[in-house]
């Protein structure tokens, strides 16, 4: 299926991308200057232990990106970017979002998730809707969510539509549902033009050594015990970063203001499968080594853990022309090769 573009069409001039030094925001904006010359980008991000501008080192193009330390929280300093950088898109990364310790410190997530992005959305209302009077053809809002506030599936249930109801588990996945209720909200009420994605868990090149496919490669590496809670049959749906990073910009681009866009790649691992494929990898790469397997370890559960995810992601290929390029094996082989060349972020 080709990226063939559908009738709407939306052209960013001056983009504000929030929490810009993560794993998944700053591959975007590494994708963003690889494939549009002359946007103008300002990175906002807090620099908490998750962001690292390690992440945005030897950046493509020219003199047109911006870097800025800031909390999205903080209302005058995203009204002031707005105005001083004339940003007519907004494309919010920032968040907390590992679910443990959303388990071990719910306030920060309440905070971050919930009171930052209304702190996004109600400037840029201030200031495309009612200071300017931009047009929704002047202006977007795009609100990056997880396919984790739809709650946990059955073993063989239907994927997750984007009409499927909201179940969040956990205080993260909690936040995140505040967060898309929140943005919804303001393209109902006050007609902010909000696009919403809902993605499946990401995995690649530079991603936080908490997550868990880093956390196995990085103790494959150091002969390490590989961490696996309970019986490791928790199914995902893994998704390459560089082919969530070509959905946001699709849905930028040619989706429809208040619609939803849920982004998958169809491919379905539990965690211990994932583990022993990463395993059977360094087998062959370090056979010096040993069996990798028998670092595999069986933790305690963690609480509310949900059993399985799993995106129907028909609409954006239908109405988009996207899709998943990248399969689960040339990704993992990427992935791990980055890893084998330097240290977990």
């Amino acid at each position: 299926m080709n990226d063939s573009p559908p009738k709407n069409r939306y052209t960013p001039a001056s983009v504000l991308v929030t929490g810009g030094a993560g794993f998944i925001g700053a591959n975007f904006v590494r994708h963003l200057l690889e494939n549009h010359a002359g946007l103008s980008i300002v990175n906002l991000d807090n620099l908490t232990y998750a962001g690292s501008l390690a992440r945005l080192q030897d950046l493509p193009g020219g003199g047109g990106y911006r870097f800025v330390e800031g909390d999205i929280c903080d209302a005058d300093l995203v009204a002031g970017l707005l105005r001083d950088f004339a940003i007519d898109t907004i494309v919010h990364f920032a968040a907390e979002s590992h679910v443990d310790r959303s388990i071990e410190d719910p306030a920060v997530f309440v905070k971050t998730n919930v009171l930052g992005t209304h702190t996004l959305l109600h400037c840029a209302s201030a200031y495309w809707l009612t200071e300017n009077g931009f047009t929704p053809q002047q202006c977007r809002f795009h609100h990056i969510s997880t396919d984790e506030v739809y709650g946990s599936l059955d073993e063989h249930a239907a994927a997750f539509t984007e009409t499927h109801a909201y179940l969040p588990s956990s205080p993260y996945s909690a936040t995140k549902a505040g967060s898309d209720h929140l943005a919804r909200a303001y393209f109902h009420t006050f007609g902010l033009p909000v696009t919403i994605s809902n993605c499946s868990n990401n995995y690649g090149p530079g991603q936080h050594r908490e997550k868990f496919i880093p956390t196995v490669i990085d103790a494959c590496l150091r002969g390490k015990s590989i961490p696996v809670y309970g019986d490791g049959r928790q199914v995902r749906d893994w998704l390459y970063v560089d082919d969530h990073c070509r959905g946001i910009d699709a849905i930028l681009r040619r989706g429809m203001p208040g619609e939803t866009y849920n982004i998958g790649a169809n491919d379905e691992r539990s965690n211990l499968e994932v583990a022993e494929e990463i395993c059977a990898r360094f087998d062959r790469l370090a056979p010096q080594n040993g069996a990798h397997a028998r670092l595999i370890s069986h933790v305690a559960d963690r609480p509310g853990h949900d059993r399985r995810y799993a995106i129907d992601n028909r609409k954006i290929e239908r109405e988009l022309g996207w899709r998943a390029r990248v399969p689960f094996t040339g990704g993992l082989d990427k992935t791990i090769e980055f890893y084998r060349r330097r240290p977990a972020i």
